[in-house]
């Protein structure tokens, strides 16, 4: 009867690379265990030395995924205020350059073991399962929630023969999804729209910013000045992450900001480019290397300039609204949350970008409340996830309420037939080394190395077979999403 869920939480990333998919999920496993009424796993990649040396900064690197895991925890504990009472399982993982991302490496879903697999959520659920080679996730747990963090088609978009690409990366993602997921969470409206989605913001803010905006808001209640430097922008230094929409805004718009400084910091593959580019602008435009934003430097500017619409909901802007700052955005569906805040203004062109700007240097920000301030917190996100996920109501598979309705019966059971033909039709296509090439994967990550599988305590697989397991499917039959 008491019974508690058992969450699994797989994510595409993990600390010390300081990305959305490594920190979002974190908290959300620090604070879904938080109040002790659930089981929660977080599962996060396992990368060999050389692939760590590549996506790590500042030189770090572990020599066991223990070492990492304290890492992990002192990082998230340290920022909760809290003791965090959840577990931690790695799956091996490899780096791929051109995508500049992390992919699975062998059949994850195996990482949780069939007597506790309950509920998976999965962080990018088409990241996850673009090359997923394995049980079908639907079968192996009773609820499965994807969480969509990244736009990946604008991104796609944005390179040589972007639309096609594009065209062909849609299909793929929903039939992924479709395949894999029972009910998908978008972020917001600026992600690729998936059949049966729901939008909703289930990411919160790193619980220091808030403080830092209480700090803010009490010096302003004593009648002191908080906010004594400008404008700037902190973001990952390519193009597309906005500084290719603010220099443009600021290069077309110079005499009518005359007078503005602004203050870029990030660090990036386009650094060099971003600064000569800065260089050829009449206004002061100074580039400095990426900083952590919570850092002491930052406290005191009062506006935020974020042009970016390649983020879902950007990270940035939300600690920058719980320092008490005024942010400057594009009138965008990644904004959307972010327009219930006073201190969140947005524009729909040149001349808005403008009026905005020069708007928020001459006045002071509005003052956060308590319940504004609770809506930007993760305590109200993990809220918003548990009520659009129905986790906390018991989950029950039934095909039909009423077994006399045999059209809506026929019709279930053609559908759970067509959603298993196709996950077949995938775990064949990628259990073929040719196929998966094909797609972009990693060569040789249909199975883990030796070296991975030592790393962590995994047993050496034999040459993987294509068969797909009658036993498996078959449970199918019964299965409605």
């Amino acid at each position: 009867m008491d019974k508690k869920r058992q969450i699994a939480i797989f994510t595409t990333a993990s600390l010390p690379w300081m990305t959305g998919t490594a920190v979002n999920p974190l908290f959300r496993a620090a604070y879904l265990a938080k109040d002790g009424e659930r089981i929660v796993t977080l599962v996060i990649p396992w990368l060999s030395l050389k692939d760590q040396k590549l996506v790590y900064p500042n030189n770090i690197t572990f020599s066991s995924p223990s070492e990492q895991e304290t890492y992990v925890r002192h990082w998230v504990d340290e920022r909760t205020g809290f003791k965090s009472d959840f577990g931690i399982l790695f799956y091996p993982g490899k780096f791929s350059l051109d995508k500049r991302s992390i992919l699975a490496v062998g059949d994850i879903s195996e990482r949780i073991p069939d007597e506790k697999a309950d509920i998976a959520i999965l962080e990018e659920p088409e990241h996850l399962t673009w090359y997923h080679h394995g049980k079908r996730w639907k079968i192996k747990f009773r609820l499965v929630v994807g969480i969509v963090h990244t736009n990946y088609l604008e991104y796609v978009r944005r390179e040589k023969n972007g639309r096609m690409q594009a065209f062909l990366l849609k299909y793929i993602n929903n039939w992924v999804v479709s395949i894999y997921c029972h009910k998908v969470i978008r972020l917001s409206a600026a992600t690729q729209d998936y059949p049966k989605s729901i939008i909703c913001n289930v990411h919160g803010v790193n619980p220091k910013f808030l403080e830092i905006g209480k700090k803010k808001l009490e010096q302003q209640q004593n009648g002191i000045q908080v906010f004594t430097k400008g404008a700037y922008y902190i973001g990952k230094m390519v193009w597309s992450k906005g500084y290719k929409e603010l220099l443009e805004l600021l290069r077309d718009n110079q005499k009518e900001l005359t007078g503005l400084e602004v203050d870029l910091y990030g660090t990036g593959e386009d650094s060099d480019q971003v600064q000569e580019a800065a260089k050829r602008l009449e206004l002061a435009v100074r580039v400095h290397p990426g900083r952590d934003h919570a850092d002491l430097l930052f406290h005191d500017y009062k506006v935020f300039l974020n042009p970016s619409t390649t983020d879902v909901v950007c990270t940035t802007t939300a600690e920058a609204l719980a320092m008490g700052k005024i942010v400057v955005c594009a009138n965008h569906p990644s904004n959307e949350f972010f327009k219930q805040f006073p201190n969140c203004r947005t524009y729909d062109n040149g001349d808005g970008f403008v009026k905005l700007t020069r708007h928020a240097l001459a006045e002071e920000p509005a003052q956060l409340t308590e319940a504004q301030r609770h809506e930007l917190s993760w305590e109200a996100a993990t809220e918003r996830f548990l009520r659009v996920t129905e986790l906390d109501q018991e989950f029950t598979r039934k095909l039909s309420k009423s077994p006399t309705k045999n059209f809506m019966s026929t019709s279930l059971r053609l559908s759970s037939s067509m959603e298993g033909a196709s996950a077949y039709v995938h775990h064949v296509a990628s259990g073929f080394e040719a196929t998966r090439r094909i797609f972009g994967a990693i060569p040789k990550s249909l199975q883990p190395d030796e070296e991975q599988c030592k790393e962590l305590g995994l047993p050496i697989p034999a040459v993987s077979g294509h068969a797909y397991l009658a036993t498996e499917e078959s449970k199918s039959s019964g299965v409605e999403g």
